[in-house]
């Protein structure tokens, strides 16, 4: 028979545990209210024990169980309650630019800039040469006015921002012409009629959906008109009967008028990618060349750096937005500015800004390198046959984020049906294991596109689908 009372008497009080060096080891380490909280839940669950033992059960456990329980526990707490809630995930979509899984990443040539800014004072504001104030501005400006051939820079937190800026300096309490086909969404609900209006701009849509002509913009252009304003279409496609006018087309217009040529281009790009076997863009050095007065663009989709809105063109309209108080309310940190400048730098050699920046990298592999990437995986899970059938088969990769609507990529996917599983438990389990795999199901089959993965997480895939099994 068992003597409840004995062991309710054994029990050791909070107190007692805090003094044992383990705990005291144990507080070094996590916070002491996380280790106070566990060791009370861990007397807690014996007494209990005890409580609900039978009269023919006995129990038997000493402070060296109680201390195992509490360090265990407290470890578990801490990174429940201490970890961030942001977390690198595989993604295994094929998705190149994925929005919500942080758009383009950052070249570990750019992270080590970052850790090296992010970590010691710098000159941020400062003009070293002088000894005097300085502006952040000037980090970025030299280098990306040589790729751009624009007079001036100014950098804020998101081509959204970048938009509202140059409509509310340069067309508050004017007109802005736009075409209908242009009146785009830029995604999460926030679309160019709404940021115009927020500006103070008043929007003038010219022509219908799929077709706009030159007369259609100078036939209301009138005293209170401010600007003319190209958007890019960027996230999505008109096909068939369709006409626009062209960049160098309304700079004849501006330049008659006296007014300036904005053009969003939304997801900017510094190299021609027809020359890698994809779609033309319009890059940001066409459209100055064409004549746009102010070009705006993203940092963080087919450029491949940080988020941030680049506004470049003429030195007289940017000046008027450094003077603005909204640029203030709007303007990007150091961290930012250390990334841009880093990411910009590598773009003085195309061949440099392919091999290095992730997002170039990731659009451009050549089927042999997909090929590649493809088989060393399938070989690496191939060990795994017992629980999974795996293949190799043919697939599509995306460009994402809102850039490239039309444009697919062949690419290769690795195909995982479990055997003893359904494949949404897979999902589910690879999504919320330790390393956070997303992948997708189609046709009741589990797909990782190498195109997105890198070599260094071949490992951890492995390991992730040989721990379901374990």
């Amino acid at each position: 028979m068992n003597n409840k009372k004995n062991l309710f008497s054994k029990l050791p009080s909070v107190d007692e545990i805090l003094l044992a060096e383990k705990i005291k080891e144990l507080i070094k380490q996590y916070p002491r209210e996380l280790v106070v909280e566990s060791i009370r839940e861990s007397i807690s669950e014996k007494r209990s024990e005890i409580a609900n033992l039978k009269e023919d059960e006995t129990l038997k456990f000493n402070i060296e169980n109680i201390l195992d329980i509490v360090t265990d526990s407290s470890a578990k707490k801490t990174k429940l309650k201490y970890s961030l809630s942001l977390k690198k995930v595989i993604n295994g979509t094929g998705i190149v630019i994925h929005t919500n899984l942080g758009r383009s990443l950052l070249s570990n040539k750019v992270k080590d800039e970052i850790i090296n800014i992010s970590t010691r004072y710098s000159n941020l504001e400062y003009d070293i040469d002088t000894g005097k104030r300085g502006s952040r501005y000037t980090h970025l400006t030299e280098t990306i006015k040589r790729l751009t051939g624009a007079e001036d820079v100014l950098v804020v937190n998101n081509n959204a921002a970048a938009v509202l800026l140059v409509l509310n300096t340069l067309c508050d309490n004017g007109d802005v012409i736009v075409s209908r086909g242009e009146l785009v969404e830029v995604g999460g609900s926030f679309r160019i009629p709404s940021i115009m209006k927020l500006s103070g701009a008043n929007l003038v849509e010219v022509g219908s959906t799929n077709k706009t002509h030159f007369k259609d913009y100078e036939e209301v252009i009138n005293e209170n008109t401010k600007a003319i304003m190209k958007v890019h279409t960027s996230n999505y496609k008109i096909m068939g009967f369709t006409e626009s006018v062209d960049i160098s087309e309304l700079k004849n217009l501006t330049k008659k008028y006296n007014i300036p040529l904005i053009d969003d281009l939304g997801s900017g790009v510094f190299v021609d990618l027809s020359k890698y076997g994809l779609s033309y863009e319009p890059t940001v050095l066409d459209s100055i060349k064409n004549g746009a007065d102010i070009v705006t663009f993203s940092g963080d989709k087919l450029l491949g750096g940080p988020q941030a809105g680049i506004i470049v063109g003429k030195k007289e309209h940017i000046e008027k937005m450094k003077k603005n108080q909204l640029t203030r309310a709007l303007r990007v940190d150091k961290l930012t500015i250390c990334a841009l400048e880093a990411t910009f730098r590598m773009y003085l050699d195309e061949k440099k800004a392919i091999k290095n920046i992730p997002t170039l990298r990731m659009i451009t592999y050549t089927e042999e390198e997909i090929n590649k990437k493809a088989k060393t995986l399938y070989n690496k899970l191939m060990a795994l046959d017992e629980n999974f059938i795996i293949n190799i088969v043919d697939g599509e990769s995306q460009v994402g984020g809102g850039s490239m609507p039309l444009e697919t990529i062949k690419s290769k996917l690795i195909e995982i049906s479990p055997k003893n599983i359904s494949v949404s438990y897979l999902e589910k389990k690879l999504r919320l294991s330790p390393s956070h795999i997303i992948g997708r199901i189609k046709d009741d089959k589990y797909l990782l596109d190498v195109r997105t993965i890198f070599e260094d997480e071949y490992d951890i895939i492995y390991n992730e689908l040989k721990n379901i099994f374990m």
